[in-house]
């Protein structure tokens, strides 16, 4: 169900670059997060490190690698223990891909309310009241 869109830049090339990025995003969302990944969208775009400015420097000056991720889950449904473990295990993961990061590289967990976000024309507290009731998240 979350909606995750990964920005970052790296001097680092390979034909399976955006994949290595969105299947670590998706594993850690999943393991850390408990987002299923039959529905997380991940969207995966890079940024020139020329046009990446950090401290007043770019990252191309810098020969640093960054991203930022930003991802949208329901209201909720994780802890602050969880959301940190997460921004850690992340950066760590990122490092290993993306090579040397440099330390103002973000990440945002958005959390929504349920009756303002969802998928397939559904809001997620309509799927939610469907779950409680036993019903079609059509009727509910």
């Amino acid at each position: 169900m979350p909606l995750i869109t990964v920005s970052y830049t790296t001097s680092r090339q390979s034909p399976s670059l955006k994949a290595d990025i969105a299947n670590a995003v998706s594993e850690l969302t999943a393991k850390i997060l408990h987002k299923d990944p039959e529905v997380t969208a991940i969207i995966v775009k890079p940024v020139d490190a020329g046009d990446w400015f950090a401290g007043g420097k770019s990252l191309a000056e810098q020969k640093l690698a960054s991203y930022w991720i930003d991802i949208h889950v329901s209201e909720g449904t994780n802890t602050k223990d969880e959301k940190a473990a997460y921004l850690a295990a992340m950066f760590k993961r990122m490092a290993g891909i993306l090579g040397p990061l440099h330390h103002e590289t973000y990440l945002h967990v958005d959390e929504v309310k349920g009756d303002a976000y969802g998928f397939g024309g559904l809001t997620q507290e309509r799927r939610y009241i469907a779950g409680k009731l036993e019903v079609s998240p059509e009727k509910a």
